[in-house]
This record gives C-alpha cells, sequence and structure tokens, in this order.
C-alpha cells in the first residue's frame, strides 16, 4: 500500500532568511538596490482552495467475495463458470444434472414449499415467481393451488421435475445478480456443499489501509479516484471492515469505494488504482509559491510585492501548505498583487 500526505515543505524559506535579515518594519532606511524588483519571476496572488490529499493504492474488483452453498444432495454435474454474471431465474450449478436456481431475497430458503404451507419465504418464492412472468396466482404468504400450477410451469421450463413442490435444494436466494468469482468444488464432487463464490455485480475499489490512519474513512465520505489514463472519477466510502493483520505492519481495514458513474470506468474490472482523500482543506483563500516566502529578521514570514518598478516587503501569516503554493493573510495582501518569486 502507498500512502503519503501530499505537503509541501517551504524550503525556500531558510535561504530567505539570510537574504532578508536585515529588513524590518517600521525603521530604518531601505538599501535603494532593495527597492528596485529584481529579475527574478512574479506571480500573482491568487484566491483558491488548497487541499491536502491522502493518496493511497486500490484494487478495482467486485466486493468481496461470498460462498454460495448448494444444499440439494447429488454429485455436482454442472458450474456456472468464473466471471459469469447469474442473473434471477437462471442456474448456478447442477446437482444431478437438475439446475440449483438463483432468485432475490434476504431470507434463505430453509424449507421445502408445497401447497398448504405459509409464511414469509412464500410471499419471497411468489414474488419472485411473477418477476420472472408467471401468473395465474396471488402473491401472499400462502401457497396455493394455483401457485402449485405456476411452479409446474416454471418448473418445466428451467428443466425440473414438474411436482410443483419447490424443495430447500432447488433454490439459492440473494439481495440481487452476483458475478461468479470462484469455483469452489470440481464436477463429480458430493453436494450439499460450498460450490461457488461470488460478489456483487458493481464494481467497487477496495483500499486496505491500518486502522490508525483509517479515521476519515466514514460511510459515504468522498474520495477522488485517478484511471490508468489519468482521468478521474469521484467515489464515496461504502463500507469499512477489518482485515487480517500484516506482519509488523499492525491491525488493517479494508475500506470499499462505491462508483456511482460505472460507466466512466469502461472496460476497467481489475486492477490498481490511485485514490485520494482530501486530508485537510481550506476554501476561498489567499496563496502564493511556497518559494515566495521570506523568513524575517524579526520573526515570521513575510512576501516582496511588486507594483511597477517598485517593491515591498510586508509580513504574512501562514496557513496550509498544499500542491507548491501557501495560504497567506495579512493586511497588505490582496488578490491579484504581483509577488516576487526568488529564483
Amino acid at each position: 500500500m502507498r500512502r503519503s500526505i501530499v505537503v509541501a515543505v517551504a524550503v525556500a524559506v531558510v535561504a530567505g532568511a539570510a537574504a532578508w535579515a536585515s529588513v524590518g518594519f517600521g525603521g530604518g532606511t531601505p538599501d535603494p538596490a532593495a527597492t528596485e524588483p529584481s529579475r527574478a519571476e512574479t506571480e500573482q496572488v491568487k484566491r483558491e482552495t488548497l487541499i491536502n490529499w491522502v493518496t493511497m493504492d486500490g484494487q478495482l474488483g467486485f466486493g468481496a467475495a461470498q460462498p454460495i452453498a448448494s444444499t440439494a444432495t447429488g454429485t455436482v454435474t454442472w458450474l456456472a463458470a468464473p466471471g459469469t454474471t447469474i442473473t434471477r431465474g437462471q442456474p448456478l450449478v447442477r446437482v444431478n444434472d437438475s439446475p440449483v436456481v438463483l432468485l432475490y431475497g434476504r431470507l434463505p430458503m430453509y424449507r421445502d414449499l408445497q401447497a398448504g404451507v405459509e409464511g414469509a419465504d412464500v410471499t419471497q418464492f411468489e414474488t419472485n415467481l411473477k418477476a420472472l412472468g408467471y401468473s395465474g396466482f396471488t402473491v401472499d404468504k400462502e401457497f396455493s393451488a394455483s401457485t402449485t400450477t405456476a411452479v409446474k410451469r416454471w418448473q418445466a421450463d428451467v428443466g425440473m421435475p414438474e411436482t410443483g413442490v419447490v424443495t430447500a435444494g432447488q433454490v439459492v436466494y440473494a439481495a440481487a445478480a452476483v458475478r461468479v468469482s470462484q469455483q469452489l468444488v470440481r464436477l463429480g464432487a458430493a453436494s450439499p456443499a460450498d460450490v461457488l463464490s461470488a460478489t456483487g455485480t458493481t464494481k467497487m475499489v477496495a483500499v486496505s489501509v491500518q486502522t490508525a490512519d483509517a479515521g476519515w474513512a466514514v460511510r459515504a465520505a468522498p474520495v477522488t479516484i485517478e484511471l490508468p489514463d489519468g482521468t478521474t472519477v469521484p467515489g464515496k466510502v461504502d463500507s469499512i471492515a477489518d482485515a487480517p493483520e500484516s506482519e509488523g505492519h499492525g491491525p488493517t481495514v479494508t475500506i470499499l469505494i462505491a462508483v456511482a458513474d460505472q460507466k466512466a470506468l469502461g472496460h476497467l474490472d481489475r486492477g490498481t488504482l490511485t485514490v485520494r482523500h482530501a486530508a485537510q482543506e481550506r476554501k476561498d483563500v489567499l496563496t502564493v509559491p511556497i518559494a515566495a516566502l521570506l523568513a524575517l529578521a524579526e520573526g515570521g514570514y513575510g512576501i516582496e510585492l511588486v507594483d511597477g518598478g517598485k517593491s515591498t516587503v510586508v509580513a504574512v501569516r501562514i496557513g496550509l501548505f498544499a500542491g507548491g503554493r501557501v495560504e497567506v493573510s495579512g493586511s497588505g495582501v490582496a488578490e491579484g498583487m504581483t509577488v516576487r518569486v526568488p529564483a
């Protein structure tokens, strides 16, 4: 993992101290030569937003994989291939050459469903049956005779025995479509078993950081993601989870970053991307190049303002350093003024 805080250091200050050790504010006669602007570069005092970024490496993928269990009894005769997206009504695995089908829902398939059975699991199954285009029954808590008729039509269509009874092993529920990441068993393996691992179908970026450095990572915290071609796309923290401790690195967490604009990722579905989080931000402040800072003999810092053929050193208060510039403020400084930047 790469982690760096982009904070500029005012290296020019030390050199400036010697050059301006004799400059005062309130007395004495300045050296006439010092009032003449040098041929050093000049820049404008700007009003802008300064940001210090925390930069990290992130891994593009589809989130954490979870195992999918088949509770059908028999021999695994077919498995969905890694990288395949499985949607409602499609098979994940075949056991004894009979499909185990994906449906959508939060409640696991824990019992056989047949005429006379009632409960929330019936409602969930009938909701899926309706979404798959079957009709002639009412979506409710009761598995009725009309539900049985619709189930037989569904079983015929998917290649199951037309019993009108939905056995627990014929269905696996997930919250939405899944993307197969790995086959956990070989053909010929026995079921019940964890047969596949799968993720969601939405691309996400995973960042691993030490727990001590993850205080910024709260849900919906904004980040900027840089793609390999240099373009950027916004992201937001989706979740934070403890990760296995790396030897010598202390406890870590995995931060999942959601990307709303999936099209911006193009065909990318894996690889290392740069993730940036704004550790510090100062909006609408006056800034000058860091090299323009001068260390004053009486303490503090100043900048040399150039106006026509003359220059004046004014004291400034400094704030945030970022991106080669520094926040400055003071009664003698305003946006658009010209500041000398020593070579």
